[in-house]
């Protein structure tokens, strides 16, 4: 019986090497950013705050826990502390605008739901409010507060979870661009993404091998295809130059 090892394989050859370029330590929290962005809405003696948060990740599957990184100086910092709750609402691009907005803002000083007139409702299980125009709602009671660098990880026990029937069954199904989470790319840039691809995991060696030289063969085909393209593209230029050089003499 044959043993493919991974030395064995073919290797990919047909991607030209990247162009590196060497970036601050702190721009790695920009890599590594790109997830659904999150509208933190906490309450406080009757008034209503929302502030956009990008820094949200999963901690714990059981018990499950939900942990935001922010700023000591955030006024959403003190409402979540003063009530020992938060809630998280996932938006589409419906609200690309009132994120950015809500995040140029605090509320401190403004009155942020008033303002922005954004429609909402009472949460489940917690004393504040959900925002409409999202697709996904998490409810959470603070948990703990932990102390990193500049900022505090704030970890929330989720009580509640609630998403649009049309948006996510039992993952984000992407079928619909009016119903995708917003992603959030850095500065005031955004994204949605694009379509939902499915891995395949071969289940022997041998499969592995040949999985592997498929989609090498598909590569080159497809770099093929675009060094076709891109030759008749450069042909068509220089028929167009000779023409117009023609014309104009």
């Amino acid at each position: 019986m044959r043993t493919t090892r991974l030395s064995d394989t073919p290797r990919y050859r047909c991607y030209a090497a990247p162009v590196r370029t060497n970036l601050d330590e702190t721009d790695a929290r920009r890599l590594l950013t790109g997830g659904p962005v999150s509208i933190v809405t906490s309450s406080y003696r009757g008034h209503h705050n929302a502030a956009p948060v990008a820094y949200v990740m999963p901690l714990s599957w059981r018990p499950p826990l939900i942990g935001i990184a922010m700023h000591p100086s955030r006024y959403s910092y003190d409402v979540i502390h003063k009530t020992e709750e938060f809630a998280l609402n996932i938006p589409t691009r419906e609200l690309l605008h009132h994120v950015q907005y809500l995040g140029s803002l605090s509320g401190a000083d403004v009155d942020k739901l008033e303002l922005t007139k954004l429609p909402h409702f009472r949460a489940r299980k917690l004393d504040t409010v959900l925002l409409e125009g999202c697709v996904g709602w998490i409810e959470c009671s603070l948990d703990d507060t932990i102390e990193v660098g500049d900022h505090f990880l704030l970890v929330g026990r989720v009580v509640a979870v609630q998403a649009d029937n049309d948006a996510f069954k039992d993952r984000w199904l992407l079928d619909d661009n009016e119903l995708k989470p917003l992603h959030y790319l850095g500065m005031n840039h955004y994204s949605i993404l694009d379509y939902v691809m499915e891995a395949r995991i071969p289940q022997t060696a041998e499969e592995y091998g040949r999985r592997l030289d498929e989609a090498v063969a598909e590569q080159l085909e497809l770099t093929h295809q675009g060094e076709e393209q891109r030759a008749q593209e450069d042909f068509e230029r220089e028929e167009f130059r000779k023409r117009e050089g023609f014309e104009r003499s």
